[in-house]
């Protein structure tokens, strides 16, 4: 694997693990609350970052990603808490997922980074473009998650 490559995959882990430790207290309760102003709660987040980074992937590489169905109807783009069903996962099954992803995302696409696909509406065309697109996205979400936080307090 290039360096660049080891790089990519080291700052994928760094920053979830960020995220995984901001979530250490937060309750499942705490979880479910949105203050006034924001559309989605923390648990909505975390589902989000799971499945934008597999949805990139799957779009451009046009291959089915392991993301489950229901995941895009509960934490899909425009969705929001109202679209969970007792079927949405909690926020530890969430902090699991989110967990386990990098190395399986490194473990799957680690040695196609490069491979050139046609390109996305966004012009991505490789899936390490893919990665460095969604740890950006990823990095907005962690801020959202501590501000909903700070108007726990």
């Amino acid at each position: 694997m290039k360096r660049r490559h080891e790089v990519l995959f080291h700052q994928l882990e760094s920053y979830r693990s960020e995220i995984l430790g901001v979530l250490e207290n937060v309750t499942e309760a705490q979880a479910e609350v949105i203050p006034k102003g924001f559309r989605n709660n923390i648990r909505w987040n975390l589902g989000h970052i799971y499945l934008d980074q597999f949805l990139w992937i799957q779009a451009v590489t046009k291959e089915k990603a392991g993301v489950p169905e229901q995941f895009n109807t509960w934490f899909g783009y425009g969705t929001s808490p109202a679209n969970f069903t007792a079927d949405t996962p909690s926020i530890e099954e969430l902090k699991e997922l989110l967990k386990n992803q990098p190395s399986e995302i490194k473990t799957t696409y680690g040695h196609r980074l490069e491979e050139e696909f046609p390109p996305t509406e966004m012009g991505m065309h490789t899936i390490e473009q893919v990665l460095i697109r969604t740890i950006f996205h990823e990095g907005m979400h962690l801020q959202t998650i501590l501000d909903l936080k700070k108007c726990m307090k």
